[in-house]
C-alpha cells in the first residue's frame, strides 16, 4: 500500500533522485535529495506549462485557419451574389433598351396624361387674367357704386 502511494506521488522522480544521490555521493545526501526534488518539481511544472501553451497555440492556429477559410468562403459567396445581381440587372434593363423606338418618351407621356384645362383649376386659387381683361374688370367695379 505504501509503495503504491509513493509511486503515485513520486513516480520515477524518487528513483531518479536516489540514483543521482548514489552517483554523486554528496556530504549531506538529505539536503542534496531535497534540492534535487525541488529542482525536478520546478522543471516538471515548467514542462506542463509549456505543453499547455503549445496546446493553446495549436488550438488558436486551427481557429485562425477556420476563420480564414470562412472569410474566403464568404468572399466567394459575395462575388457570386454580385455576379447574379449583375446578370439580373442586365436581364431587366436590356429588354427596354433592345427595342428600337422611334417615338420619344415625352410624346407617350403627353398622350397618356392630358394637359390641365380651365375646368380643372382649383376654385380656391385666384385665377390670373391677361392684363387687358384685368383692366376691364377693375373699371367695371369702379363704375358700379
Amino acid at each position: 500500500m505504501e509503495t503504491e502511494y509513493l509511486k503515485k506521488c513520486f513516480g520515477n522522480s524518487l528513483s531518479q533522485a536516489l540514483a543521482e544521490v548514489a552517483k554523486v555521493q554528496p556530504s549531506d545526501p538529505i539536503e542534496y535529495l531535497a534540492h534535487w526534488l525541488y529542482h525536478y518539481r520546478k522543471i516538471a511544472l515548467a514542462n506542463e506549462k509549456n505543453i499547455r501553451e503549445q496546446i493553446q497555440l495549436k488550438e488558436e492556429y486551427e481557429n485562425s485557419l477556420k476563420e480564414k477559410e470562412m472569410a474566403a468562403m464568404m468572399k466567394q459567396e459575395e462575388l457570386q451574389i454580385q455576379q447574379k445581381c449583375k446578370e439580373c440587372r442586365k436581364k431587366v434593363i436590356s429588354p427596354a433598351f433592345n427595342q428600337e423606338r422611334t417615338e420619344p418618351f415625352e410624346e407617350e407621356a403627353l398622350e397618356q396624361e392630358p394637359l390641365p384645362s380651365t375646368a380643372s383649376r382649383i376654385p380656391a386659387m385666384p385665377q390670373q387674367f391677361p392684363p387687358s381683361e384685368l383692366a376691364e374688370e377693375i373699371e367695371q367695379n369702379l363704375e358700379s357704386p
